[in-house]
């Protein structure tokens, strides 16, 4: 394990962890984000044991993990990262991006949303895409890699396995929330919503608390998800 910075990062910077059982990713990853001045590597763990207690002890915003490390793999860790109970502070919660190789199968990215992560992304993406997936996680928003969406959409939708029952569940919302839901699984992010419905972001960021509550799901990637399984939105639907 290699600990780094953990005196906080500076003003408004985004604290990450990274977590993979090969150092040279872990050192290439950290060199990559070391440019983008509003991003912290705050830690490192060499499987997902060390990383649910670095993340515990550290309370990173973000933790980047591989999928597929010895031991406990990517998809257990996130579930403990993103279980409720794992903050003390009810305010604070800990987003993680899955990172895996070229050629996974579009279960493995389902079992890391059903784990509660929020954002999947590729090996081979760009140092940008990597920090642009930090930001967008960071700020409460999903972040798929595009490379993979269109496989992992269809099986969602093809699945009888959901992350939550969903027969009936999305008539718990308002028509209002149900309206935002569908922009929300077609990718907008808040302020794209509020423009499109002409609402304040305050507003559209209260219903997507909401919606979340209701549906009894961790975040924003799960509500998406059982929009298309409860069929609110289909496949190759477009916004």
């Amino acid at each position: 394990m290699n600990h780094l910075k953990t005196d906080g990062p500076s003003a408004g910077g985004i604290r990450v962890m990274l977590a993979d059982d090969q150092a040279l990713i872990r050192s290439g990853l950290q060199m990559l984000l070391s440019v983008h001045p509003g991003i912290e590597v705050v830690g490192e763990a060499n499987d997902g044991a060390e990383a649910v207690d670095l993340a515990r002890r550290l309370q990173p915003d973000v933790v980047v993990m591989d999928v597929g490390m010895p031991g406990t793999d990517g998809v257990a860790a996130t579930r403990q990262i993103t279980a409720d109970a794992f903050t003390e502070d009810p305010g604070h919660t800990i987003k993680v991006i899955i990172l895996t190789g070229l050629g996974s199968a579009p279960e493995d990215v389902f079992a890391a949303l059903r784990a509660g992560a929020s954002g999947y992304l590729l090996k081979d993406a760009a140092p940008t895409e990597l920090a642009a997936a930090i930001e967008s996680v960071a700020g409460g928003l999903a972040y798929l890699a595009p490379t993979v969406t269109p496989g992992v959409i269809a099986d969602i939708a093809s699945r009888s396995g959901p992350v939550r029952p969903v027969v009936g569940i999305v008539d718990r919302l308002t028509p209002r929330e149900r309206e935002i839901l569908i922009h929300m699984a077609h990718g907008l992010g808040n302020d794209e919503i509020a423009k499109t419905l002409f609402l304040s972001v305050a507003t559209v960021k209260t219903h997507v608390c909401r919606i979340i509550m209701k549906l009894e799901v961790t975040g924003r990637t799960q509500a998406v998800v059982v929009a298309y399984q409860s069929r609110l939105v289909e496949p190759g639907e477009s916004a």
